[in-house]
């Protein structure tokens, strides 16, 4: 589609996903294969650096998947242009401290300084138009552009039939799960953010299977340990697109925790309330939209093992609780996040932009 740039699969990235279907509900939404305006997705990583420039030569429709653009940006720049970008946008008295960032840029994934500060006034002022997912990447975007025309669409929902029964109960016997025991999965590039040794520990308490799906930095696979090695865990690498949609069936229910958060909606999470699982969800205001009864908020901060350990405990012993607050997910992502409500969404902000 002409004007539409994002990365595309076969690349490991959600965003990848997401512009794969978003192009195919935009396709079978609109009158022409060219969009009236560029449209840019842009993500917290290095995929996205030629679609960054373009966004900056030829400004239209910015996507932003991550309202935090630090890690991002810690990948573009260099050092000096680093400490010029950062104090473009939070002032000269910040130079010091861009310089410290700098510095320190080894341990970003995790110290949650990298997270307060998103680096997004420049595209932000550049773009005509910018679409976000959530109150709180509307909310980060306005605070560095405050004139910035910000739309929030929900994000699309993809495709993903239920399987035959047989198949997904022969998917759980190949994952070791008994007959009614509760399987929690965690899903996705796992880095420091998705709390996944919190997830561990109460899953170890609250004694239910734990199915961990997906990529683990060195470094975080490193400092779990002999975590990841406990006889409740089934552990499973990147997967291709069928084998991982199988697994999405298999679980009961998922983890999806964000802490720092980036102002990003998971497309993980909307995927499994597609399902109809009942998804754990960090309590902040990036998950704000979904009705109380249709996820499970997670206090962030001190209280989240024990708080994640109790939810644990309540669906492990009552699974029928579990399969409404499921029902009731996917009841709402078809109908808020479905393709065709989507693709029209898109297609008011594109023609209003152009």
């Amino acid at each position: 589609m002409e004007g539409f740039h994002a990365p595309m699969p076969p690349a490991r990235t959600g965003v990848a996903d997401y512009a794969a279907h978003l192009q195919a509900s935009l396709r079978a939404g609109g009158s022409s294969d060219r969009l009236p305006v560029n449209l840019y997705h842009l993500g917290n990583n290095q995929l996205h650096a030629e679609i960054y420039r373009r966004a900056l030569r030829q400004p239209g429709v910015v996507v932003l998947h991550d309202a935090v653009l630090q890690h991002f940006a810690l990948g573009y720049f260099g050092q000096e242009e680093y400490t010029t970008e950062f104090v473009y946008n939070y002032g000269e008295w910040s130079r010091d401290l861009a310089r410290e960032l700098w510095t320190q840029r080894a341990r970003s994934a995790g110290d949650s300084r990298y997270f307060e500060y998103p680096m997004l006034r420049r595209i932000c002022e550049t773009a005509r138009a910018v679409i976000v997912h959530n109150p709180a990447a509307a909310r980060l975007v306005l605070a560095h552009a405050r004139k910035a025309v910000v739309h929030e669409i929900p994000h699309l929902v993809f495709p993903s039939p239920r399987p035959p029964e047989a198949d997904i109960m022969e998917a759980r016997r190949g994952l070791g799960v008994r007959p009614l025991e509760l399987l929690c999965g965690v899903f996705g590039h796992l880095r420091e953010a998705k709390r996944l040794r919190s997830v561990i520990e109460a899953c170890g308490q609250a004694g239910v299977k734990l199915l961990v799906a997906g990529a683990l930095p060195s470094d975080l696979r490193k400092s779990l340990g002999p975590l990841l090695n406990q006889p409740f865990i089934v552990r499973r690498e990147y997967a291709p697109v069928d084998e991982y949609r199988m697994l999405t069936h298999a679980v009961d229910i998922c983890a999806n925790l964000r802490y720092p958060t980036a102002g990003e909606t998971s497309g993980i999470s909307v995927t499994l309330m597609a399902a109809g699982k009942a998804v754990m969800v960090t309590d902040s205001l990036e998950n704000s939209r979904y009705p109380e009864s249709a996820c499970v908020r997670i206090l962030p901060g001190l209280a989240e093992r024990t708080h994640l350990a109790t939810a644990l405990d309540w669906l492990r012993q009552w699974p029928e609780h579990g399969r409404a607050v499921g029902s009731r997910a996917a009841e709402y992502v078809h109908r808020e996040h479905s393709p065709a409500r989507v693709a029209e969404m898109y297609w008011k902000v594109l023609r209003a932009a152009a």
